[in-house]
Formats: structure tokens, sequence, C-alpha cells
């Protein structure tokens, strides 16, 4: 029965990867389209990114009904709690990179096109940080990769960098060409959007971190008791 018990928890534990990681995917997917689909101004792609946000509300919804079941039927400690708590909170920050996608992508037919809108070319650059940051902490919760989650942590200062030159250079451009200033709006907020995927993959990456150390990576420094 015990044998039994434990291989329960195991396939459940098993699945609950397997959702995180189909969630992953999905909100990696929206990512790079909702980004394909500014660029090339194709705003049949932006509504597929749009429309297909769904999906990833239903899994952040599976993810947490399995995550209370096993914690009310196997009352998991230690370890096993960490990982079912993490994988609850990945899900909804999962998820909320998948909104800041589908945010994007609604601003797809309100931006200029790229040759009338020099800004709009500085885009992809910040947003292959963004990519990265997504796909890589990913992996690290794939693996219980603590390492590659700190490396996905300490990149956050370099896409917040990038967030700002364009800012600046969106505002510069609003003031030299004020015709454009609406597109340069729409830009300012994508920006944003992109700047907020790289703090979300962030916070997947702390909790990867405590889920594989035991550790809160703001804590991580301080001296043992």
């Amino acid at each position: 029965m015990a044998e039994h018990i434990v291989k329960a928890f195991d396939s459940e534990i098993s699945h609950l990867r397997g959702l995180i990681a189909q969630m992953g995917g999905l909100a990696e997917v929206a990512l790079r389209d909702a980004i394909s689909a500014l660029i090339a101004h194709d705003e049949e792609l932006g509504r597929r990114v749009v429309d297909g946000d769904a999906a990833l509300d239903a899994l952040e919804a599976e993810v947490d009904r399995l995550a209370v079941r096993v914690i009310a039927l196997r009352a998991p400690m230690a370890d096993d709690l960490r990982e079912v708590i993490a994988a609850l909170k990945i899900s909804g920050v999962v998820e909320r990179i998948g909104d800041y996608a589908k945010n994007i992508a609604k601003r797809v037919g309100q931006i200029e096109r790229q040759a009338k809108f020099e800004p709009l070319t500085l885009i992809p650059a910040m947003a292959g940080i963004a990519q990265g940051m997504v796909r890589d902490v990913l992996n690290a919760y794939g693996a219980r990769d603590a390492e590659l989650a700190v490396e996905v942590i300490e990149r956050d200062e370099k896409l917040d960098n990038f967030y700002d030159s364009i800012f600046r250079n969106l505002v510069a451009h609003m003031i030299e060409n004020p015709a454009t200033i609406s597109s340069a709006a729409q830009l300012l907020f994508v920006a944003r959007n992109i700047e907020r995927v790289g703090d979300h993959a962030t916070n997947v990456a702390e909790m990867v971190y405590f889920a594989a150390t035991g550790i809160y990576y703001a804590e991580r420094d301080l001296p043992v008791a």
C-alpha cells in the first residue's frame, strides 16, 4: 500500500511538471509570435495569439486543481511540499507571461509599419533577451538547476537597462516627430510588457532556486544562525 501511494504521488508530481512545461511552451510561443506579428504587421497572427491565451488559462486551472488535490490527499512535506507549492506559484506567473504576450499582440495594427517607424526596429533585440530568460528559466525548472536560475535572475538587469534605453529613444522620437506620438505610446506599452515578462521570468527563477535548494534567493548569502 505504501509503495502504491509513493508511486501515485510520483505520478502526480510528474503530471504537475508536465503541465508547467506545457504552459511554458505555450507562453514562449505566444511571446515569440506576438513580437513577430508586431514587426510584420500581421494582424491575423496577432489574433491567433490573443485567442490562444485561453489554453494557458485552462492549463493554469488544471495545475491549481491538481496541486490542491495533492496537498489535501498526500500531505507532502519538506522537498515534496516545496515542489507542489512552486508548481502552484509558477503556473500563475507563466499565465501572466501569456497575458503580456496577448497584450502585445493586441497592439498589432496600432503601430505604423516598420518602414515608417524606426523605433520599432529596437523591439526584437529587447524581446530576444526576454524570450531567452523565459526559455532558460523553464529549462532550469525542468532540471532543478539552481545555477541556471541564478543566471536568469542576473540577466534581468540587462533587460531593465534595455527598457530604459528604448524609453529615452521613444521620448526623443516623439519630441522630434509629433505625428508619431500615438505609435510611440503604443510601443512604450509594448516595451513595458516585455520588461514585465523579464520580471516574471525572474520571479519563476527565484521559485526554482527555492525549490532546488530550500533557500530563498534573497537570503542565500546570509549567515546561518
